[in-house]
């Protein structure tokens, strides 16, 4: 969401010495050194000045970590009570140099631009607002500090730049194919969100991302997705937060599309597959085994797997009644039973993790948070081995039919190879030949395979015992 900030508390002063730096570099004169931005649709050529990076300002609105800042929700409220004080600003450089997945550790994409600047120096200049907040270059303004440097090149909006030209600029300046670093999975959703609060139509935010439209609109359900997920956690003063499901970006893009072709046909079906595999995310089991978790897993595997009281929690939930859409005066089916207990489940699992992520609360809820953690967790895993196990079978018996399938598709379309090679009279007869004796070998071979054990062959079977022996095996 965009969010206007009130200029720095050293504004009016910034504001002059940029002015006056500015009129220097034109009275110069010779070549002077620009940043082209797309400003309202229009080439906007700022000119470079040189400025001390004590008299800049992180942004507080920056989308480079704009989901990291919800990792410390005490020291994110201070941000936005006071985005020029000491703690906000503190927090900004904290989190420009973290891991974006896991901000207790450093990022090392940062000790690498870090290295870069000190070889290298600054290649090219960073863009701040006429008031010297960061546009672009926050994190190389982080860099440039912790090497003990005191000024950096910046390019200058002008004076009348909104809070909304300013993040549309930062996007813009993003997007470029050549833009070193790409946002994080969460700050291009929120990037994305930000672009349709403001009034853009899908079209324009896809052509904008360079993505298609309905990758636009699967990251959209995902962050749906994800503050329904935080909402449920809220339990004792602890939530999820954004910056937890960081890393789970494949994990959710493959939930949406089982969840879409599974939605067209059975709504109650995609709603517990959502439900089963949530917990799974949470709980951060590999990509390859929540792929194992299908719409039947509560019944057929996690039912069996976690403690009775658990179960028991979950059957207790009734189907709810009709909810009546406002506005319109139709009424359309609640959940049904089965969708509401696994929604309780997971909402179960989600408060029991956002308690335990808390250091708020005291050891005893935290203690319980983690029994109840530990159970499910050990429940998934056992549900998820057996399910795996089931899955693989499966695809093993499906295996034999699928390469048959395939050998078929390559008949079928060495038939119209044919017919084109002696259209044209250049069919290699020879060579088709030696083919057709590879094909009787293989034909062969697969008939004394399939045969072993079967006393009573169906059509497909006997035809190929049939073709073998007009062959003499």
């Amino acid at each position: 969401m965009t969010q206007d900030f009130p200029l720095p508390p050293a504004a009016g002063e910034i504001a002059e010495l940029v002015g006056k730096r500015l009129k220097e570099v034109r009275e110069a004169g010779g070549s002077r050194e620009t940043v082209t931005v797309d400003l309202n649709g229009q080439l906007y050529h700022a000119e470079v000045i040189d400025l001390q990076l004590k008299d800049l300002y992180f942004n507080p609105a920056t989308h480079r970590i704009r989901a990291q800042r919800s990792h410390q929700p005490e020291r994110e409220k201070a941000l936005l009570r006071d985005p020029w004080g000491s703690v906000g600003q503190d927090y900004l450089r904290r989190l420009l140099k973290a891991d974006p997945s896991d901000p207790e550790k450093r990022d090392s994409a940062f000790d690498t631009l870090k290295q870069d600047l000190k070889e290298y120096g600054q290649n090219e200049p960073g863009l701040i607002t006429y008031h010297g907040v960061l546009v672009n270059g926050n994190t190389r303004a982080a860099a440039l500090l912790e090497l003990g440097e005191t000024s950096m090149r910046v390019g200058v909006l002008p004076e009348s730049a909104t809070w909304a030209e300013i993040n549309a600029v930062e996007l813009s300046l993003q997007m470029r194919e050549d833009h070193r670093r790409d946002y994080t999975f969460l700050n291009k959703l929120l990037a994305m969100e930000e672009r349709r609060e403001a009034g853009l139509p899908p079209e324009a935010i896809a052509r904008e991302f360079r993505v298609q439209v309905k990758t636009y609109e699967q990251s959209q359900w995902i962050l749906q997705l994800l503050y329904d997920q935080i909402e449920r956690s809220a339990t004792n003063g602890a939530s999820l937060r954004l910056v937890d499901f960081e890393d789970a970006q494949e994990k959710l893009r493959e939930l949406h599309r089982d969840y879409m072709n599974l939605a067209a046909n059975d709504p109650d079906g995609a709603e517990i597959l959502k439900e089963s595999r949530m917990p799974a995310i949470v709980l951060r089991f590999a990509k390859t085994d929540v792929r194992f978790i299908e719409a039947d897993f509560q019944d057929s595997y996690l039912s069996r797997e976690l403690p009775e009281d658990m179960n028991a929690a979950g059957q207790e939930v009734s189907a709810q009644a009709e909810t009546l859409i406002p506005g319109l005066g139709i009424a359309v089916p609640g959940p049904s039973s089965k969708v509401s207990a696994a929604r309780q489940r997971t909402t179960q699992l989600l408060q029991a993790q956002a308690q335990l992520n808390s250091k708020e609360l005291d050891e005893d809820k935290r203690r319980e948070a983690r029994e109840y953690w530990e159970k499910v967790r050990e429940g998934y895993d056992a549900a998820i081995t057996s399910a795996g196990r089931d899955v693989r079978l499966r695809r093993k018996k499906q295996m034999a039919p699928e390469r048959l399938k395939d050998a078929c598709k390559s008949i079928d379309l060495c038939v119209g190879e044919v017919v084109k090679a002696r259209g044209s009279k250049s069919f290699d007869e020879v060579a088709f030949d030696e083919a057709l004796l590879q094909l009787r070998e293989s034909v062969q071979k697969l008939a004394r395979q399939a045969g072993k054990g079967v006393e009573d062959p169906g059509e497909g079977l006997s035809w190929l015992f049939g073709a073998a022996k007009a062959e003499g095996n």
